[in-house]
């Protein structure tokens, strides 16, 4: 999927859609993505000037931006609005820099189906290194 793709599965927006493509997608089970850390975002002008870095933040809102990718891609939770309820176990191992592309990992690891509660397992990758790890929990509304 590329970007125009994407915004017809979730409903970010730039400056805040932080994914660039869906390389591999199994609805509600798995999925690959990536995301271009353009290095004229505005954040770094502040992130830190002469040695920016991608703030962790970005990093688990990419992680949150594959797991909606996820879990609106099925049937179940299709057109939903999907909403942050814990990001928990975030471990950030490696920096981001300006120009990087990042892989981010996704998968359903719990579900509370009639809450519309669900939880995925997520890495960053950064030229093949793991970066970031952590689970976000979301509620589809």
């Amino acid at each position: 999927m590329d970007q125009e793709e994407i915004k017809k599965v979730i409903p970010h927006r730039d400056p805040m859609l932080l994914v660039t493509t869906v390389e591999e997608l199994e609805p509600g089970v798995s999925i690959t993505s990536t995301f271009f850390v353009d290095p004229a975002r505005d954040i770094f002008k502040g992130h830190f000037p002469g040695e920016p870095v991608l703030p962790g933040v970005y990093s688990v809102e990419c992680m949150a931006q594959t797991a909606d990718i996820l879990l609106l891609s099925t049937e179940r939770y299709a057109g939903k609005i999907p909403l942050f309820l814990g990001i928990n176990n975030v471990r950030f191992l490696k920096k981001i820099l300006p120009g990087d592309t990042i892989e981010i990992r996704a998968k359903l690891s719990a579900e509370r189906k009639e809450k519309a509660i669900a939880t995925c397992s997520a890495e960053v990758y950064n030229h093949g290194e793991l970066a970031v790890t952590g689970d976000v929990t979301l509620a589809m509304r």
